[in-house]
């Protein structure tokens, strides 16, 4: 009766992280000066000083290994 019960711990909310540079965002959900793309069925998302520095690829419609 006097056992502590245990609970399971839970999962570490991941930050969005730049997929160029590796910059963190402060929270879970990425800024919305950020972009979002999707290649090859993965999202990723890049922070806006790598999107200023690569948004003529982006309107391109360039993937991110070309850049």
């Amino acid at each position: 009766m006097d056992e502590e019960t245990h609970h399971p711990a839970q999962p570490a909310a991941e930050v969005t992280v730049c997929d160029l540079c590796g910059t963190a965002a402060e929270s879970v959900h990425p800024p919305p000066t950020w972009i979002c793309s999707v290649e090859n069925g993965r999202r990723q998302y890049f922070c806006d000083t790598c999107a200023r520095t690569h948004i003529r690829a982006i309107e391109g419609r360039l993937d991110s290994a070309w850049w």
